[in-house]
């Protein structure tokens, strides 16, 4: 029987065919030049898990929407079992992965995780104590759902099948997350409803009521946008950052506001773009295609022939 190991995985530099056991070692040098790849640079830090944290939201989702995600046989007499249960069972993971969060971008003291589980505990009961909060958010989202789109025959078809809801879900745990201060676990959770609808909200978006996001494919929120009360959006639509500041060195200045401010009221169409600290004024409509680059007044109508 032949011993396949030392055969040649592919060409080398200048042409050399290198052994996997060659290949092995330059991605073992590769790893040792990344200090922050898996480990961060100390060998007893953990990353957080993604399989793990997508089945965490999954389970949060069976606890704020019972019956329609997860066990679908969940009734009134076994309601509080089902939500006892599955919240314990998904605090348990999440102060693991938050744990995991806190230690990989970088404990108080190198290989002393004594702190970081503290914090973690603490996250993840303020954290679960804020879930009444954000189902009686998502209930205003799927209302704005089932009476914004004539295709909706019940507020049913909307949790079930609507991509917006899912993806404003997950943005809503994250966001959550995000408040208290979690790092990377929020942008797991974002990405992974980011993948499954198309949708990309970033976690620190603060949403408002009744937030309604029709069809979805291609819709991009930015970091810092504020969208009030009763807003719409559709496919396609972009509320990003015109510029990024620089600071003396040239990089990139993180956390500040740049990106748009909508207002109660508002509907945004299919493929507009709205780029920049600006304000949407309430009851305002800003139509398919257009480029927005300048705030508009309370009650505006901007079509794409609009300057």
């Amino acid at each position: 029987m032949n011993d396949d190991s030392n055969r040649c995985a592919g060409p080398g530099p200048e042409g050399a065919v290198l052994t996997l056991e060659q290949v092995t070692d330059a991605l073992c040098e590769a790893h040792d030049g990344l200090t922050r790849l898996g480990t961060n640079g100390d060998e007893h830090r953990q990353l957080p898990s993604r399989a793990a944290l997508v089945e965490a939201v999954e389970e949060l989702r069976s606890v704020l929407f019972p019956g329609y995600v997860g066990e679908p046989d969940v009734r009134r007499e076994s309601l509080r079992f089902h939500l006892g249960a599955t919240l314990d069972r998904v605090s348990r993971v999440l102060r693991e992965q938050v744990r995991r969060g806190l230690c990989f971008t970088g404990c108080a003291v190198p290989g002393d995780c004594n702190a970081c589980e503290v914090r973690a505990h603490e996250i993840t009961t303020a954290f679960v104590g804020r879930l009444p909060e954000v189902r009686r958010l998502l209930a205003t989202d799927v209302q704005a759902a089932y009476e914004g789109d004539p295709a909706a025959t019940s507020p049913d078809v909307a949790i079930f099948c609507y991509p917006g809801i899912m993806a404003v879900t997950c943005q809503r745990i994250a966001h959550q997350l995000h408040l208290l201060g979690v790092p990377l676990i929020p942008r797991i959770i974002t990405e992974h409803a980011h993948s499954l609808t198309g949708i990309d909200i970033h976690p620190g978006a603060a949403l408002g009521e009744r937030f309604f996001i029709d069809h979805g494919t291609g819709v991009v929120i930015g970091e810092t946008c504020v969208i009030g009360n009763n807003v719409r959006i559709y496919q396609g639509v972009t509320l990003g950052a015109k510029s990024f500041p620089l600071d003396e060195d040239g990089h990139p200045m993180k956390g500040i506001p740049r990106h748009p401010v909508v207002e109660d009221d508002v509907i945004i169409y299919s493929g507009a773009t709205v780029l920049g600290r600006i304000t949407i004024g309430r009851g305002s409509t800003i139509g398919g295609n257009v480029w927005l680059t300048h705030g508009v007044p309370p009650g505006s109508r901007v079509a794409q022939d609009s300057r």
